[in-house]
């Protein structure tokens, strides 16, 4: 069973950034795809990011919303999944979770076989 425990959120300026970490144990990371998903008050989960497990060649996807100002990555070594949040925007504010899909490709929420708890991102003035 693998466990994931999200960690980095907090309070940021527009403009500013942040680096979220999906800590996973119980398992090896490498062999799921590890999604970054945002749910924001009153608003539907949104998938952010996408890495694929290494079956995959560790592809990443993102959101348009996000595409240039986010980066997703993988570092075996620690068993952790990243994701760096740059030129955060206000409409970036929203509990951030991180999902694993065993031998997964594409992080469809509907697939992800494991969930953290999320950690909490507000970006205001």
């Amino acid at each position: 069973q693998l466990q994931l425990v999200e960690s980095g959120g907090g309070l940021v300026q527009p403009g500013g950034s942040l680096r979220l970490s999906c800590l996973a144990s119980g398992s090896t990371v490498d062999y799921y795809a590890i999604g970054w998903f945002r749910q924001a008050p009153g608003k539907e989960r949104e998938r952010v990011s996408c890495i694929s497990s290494s079956s995959f060649d560790a592809t990443t996807t993102y959101a348009d919303s996000v595409t240039g100002r986010f980066t997703t990555s993988r570092d075996n070594d620690k068993n952790t999944v990243y994701l760096q949040m740059n030129s955060l925007k206000p409409e970036d504010t929203a509990v951030y979770y991180c999902a694993a899909e065993w031998y997964g490709r594409s992080c469809h929420p509907g697939t992800m076989d494991y969930w953290g708890k999320g950690t909490l991102v507000t970006v205001s003035s």
